[in-house]
């Protein structure tokens, strides 16, 4: 029977279930990576479960995130994940190495082969043909213990791209023009599979931002095929002996197709404050810019920082923009600086910045008040540059450096001559940042070492007869996780410290909300549509655990955040007849009774609306198995109950 790669990948690797759209499957997952803002927690659930070593094929630590370091909590924490690392079996990247899916692309990545990471951009991967899926902490605690990873198997669909990118049109553009066609929900339940006569023009770099930024579609994860660009780009890093040939069968069958005509293509930017909001970008030309930043695990690559350099090339910075690069990896770093590309840099008067996620999260480079500020970034959301009230449009690296140069929003096509960049035929390698594990006899010797913020790992009982509160908050369509639990240099250093974290939930939505759940002792969230959308950040269904949150009914979920709050024993549920969601006010008092008998037995609950005298429908769609994940308080309590049956 004709397969397409997905299928190919998951066949491959299937633990439990059958392959059909919609249904649960169990993967066996080959590496994992975290990072150092999800991977304190992540260990700390590694930890609990009690395994002696991790018992994957590969398992990376990766520091990119909390490198701003203007008190202890940041340093302590990386002394933490090292040493961790060195006691259960994981490699650890260093601080300065550079950004999780650009090193782990470059030195890791297999194709064929599944990744689960504790980062929403995991899916990066799917450049060079991995089934690479973002996933909550404690998924990716439970995959290092040799579990499987459980998802409902997604519709696959084809994007069949034809032609070839013309002049000044970057991979960022192609991206951008899904985003526009299906919006930041529009991949919601499925896996993005490229194909088609023009993925052969398209490089590995290339790819691998369109399959970073597919996780702004929703999709579960994005893959190319591993083939002739694949191999030359492994070549190119030393690492041919772990290339395949993975592709389509020429009959193969998809859900949905959706073609894209390369050469049609023009530059293209996405308007605050969702990546969705995509429009030309002769369309907005002449918007005034104040700040421009290239870099982030979208477009950080050898071929952005090449092709920003030749635009500036003997070049100044508009006098009224800041500039900034932030470099994807010390590798892209260390070829720029040899090949005189950084010193171009430096004499145009970009700021060269860490080779670190950075301003993607707050973390440094906040615009102006009121600015506008132009990102090779994935996200937009308001607020998630750490200036409130900043305008942030996302672009590829061309039209980011026709902002610099000329001030304002400017198509790239009007500089002339278009940068050509040819890829090295072998990248500098030098390992020298990234520590591997010790044997395990060495690795029983050592001492985690633990920091003053490194608080205990909170636990939820398990789930009552009867679930009832008071009504804590209500909110929009497309509520992000920056909103839920924000980013930014102030909250981040706290993520190994719940207690502390807590105090920072839906502060920007809501300032008093922390105080009034714990003074409620808990109780109801009521979303509107794709709740939950953004990073994979498990904090965000955590730190309202601790807050006692008990269940959110929305409209419909964003796929990681569900499976947090799911992990972490709050009930996800959603509306039957969406027009309930106007008759909920705030402080009204709900009630679902005999709720551990009916989850088992149907799957529409009743809500009662005390302080109404109403009752309305919900659904929870939980699989037998997140119906026991529940009940139990969790995935660590259900983990635990589990190994002693």
């Amino acid at each position: 029977m004709a397969e397409n790669i997905v299928q190919k990948v998951i066949h491959q690797h299937l633990v439990e279930g059958k392959p059909v759209s919609g249904e649960l499957v169990g993967i066996r997952i080959d590496q994992t990576l975290t990072q150092d803002a999800t991977g304190t927690m992540a260990y700390l659930q590694f930890e609990a479960m009690g395994v002696p070593r991790v018992r994957t094929k590969l398992s990376v630590s990766y520091i990119d995130h909390n490198t701003l370091q203007t008190g202890f909590e940041n340093a302590d924490d990386h002394r933490f994940l090292q040493s961790i690392a060195a006691k259960y079996g994981i490699y650890f990247s260093r601080p300065g190495n550079g950004i999780c899916h650009q090193i782990h692309l470059e030195r890791f990545g297999v194709p064929g082969q599944t990744l689960l990471g504790s980062d929403s951009h995991t899916p990066t991967g799917g450049g060079i043909g991995m089934i690479a899926i973002g996933a909550g902490g404690l998924d990716v605690a439970v995959a290092m213990a040799g579990g499987p990873f459980y998802l409902n198997m997604p519709k696959i669909v084809l994007v069949k791209l034809a032609g070839q990118l013309g002049p000044w049109v970057s991979a960022k553009d192609v991206i951008l023009e899904l985003l526009r066609r299906l919006s930041v929900k529009g991949g919601v339940g499925k896996v993005m599979e490229y194909g088609g006569e023009g993925v052969k023009t398209l490089s590995v770099p290339d790819r691998a931002t369109i399959t970073n930024m597919g996780a702004e579609l929703g999709a579960t994860t994005s893959i190319f095929p591993s083939d002739g660009q694949t191999r030359e780009f492994l070549k190119a890093e030393g690492r041919e002996a772990v290339w395949i040939q993975l592709e389509a069968d020429p009959d193969a069958e998809y859900d949905e197709v959706i073609e894209i005509d390369l050469s049609g293509l023009e530059p293209m930017i996405a308007q605050p404050h969702q990546p969705d909001r995509v429009v030309k970008v002769r369309d907005i030309e002449g918007l005034k810019v104040d700040q421009v930043l290239v870099g982030s695990c979208t477009n950080s690559s050898y071929r952005d920082l090449m092709t920003l350099a030749g635009a500036l090339k003997g070049k100044k910075v508009h006098p009224t923009v800041s500039a900034g690069v932030s470099p994807g990896s010390r590798q892209v770093l260390e070829m720029i600086a040899r090949n005189g590309v950084l010193a171009d840099l430096i004499s145009s008067g970009v700021r060269i910045l860490e080779n670190t996620c950075g301003p993607c999260i707050g973390m440094g480079q906040s615009p102006p008040s009121g600015g506008v500020t132009i990102r090779t970034f994935n996200r937009n959301f308001e607020g998630r540059s750490g200036t409130p009230d900043a305008k942030i449009y996302l672009a590829s690296p061309e039209v980011a450096a026709a902002a610099i140069l000329t001030g304002e929003v400017t198509d790239p096509r009007r500089l002339g001559e278009p940068v050509e960049v040819t890829l090295p035929e072998k990248y500098i390698i030098d390992d020298g940042m990234i520590i591997p594990p010790p044997d395990p006899d060495s690795a029983a010797k050592v001492e985690i070492i633990r920091g003053p913020n490194i608080k205990p790992l909170p636990i939820r009982e398990e789930l009552p007869a009867d679930v009832k509160g008071v009504v804590l908050l209500k909110v929009e369509d497309n509520i992000t996780t920056d909103h839920i639990m924000p980013a930014g240099a102030k909250i981040l250093p706290l993520r190994s410290n719940i207690p502390a974290i807590a105090e920072h939930v839906f502060e920007g939505v809501d300032p008093d909300f922390a105080s009034r759940a714990k003074a409620a002792h808990g109780g109801f969230i009521i979303g509107g549509e794709n709740y939950g959308q953004g990073s994979s950040r498990e904090h965000a269904a955590l730190a309202p655990m601790y807050l006692g949150l008990k269940t959110v009914i929305a409209k419909s979920f964003a796929r990681i955040h569900r499976a947090n709050l799911v992990n972490f024993g709050i009930l996800p549920l959603t509306f039957v007849n969406p027009a309930d969601y106007g008759a909920i006010r705030l402080e009204d008092q709900l009630e679902i009774t005999n709720i551990q008998t009916s989850l088992k037995e149907i799957p529409v609950l009743v809500v009662e609306n005390k302080t109404k005298g109403s009752k309305f429908e919900v659904r929870h769609d939980l699989s037998p198995r997140q119906v026991d994940i529940i009940l139990a308080g969790g995935m660590l309590n259900f983990t635990k109950q589990s190994a002693e049956a």
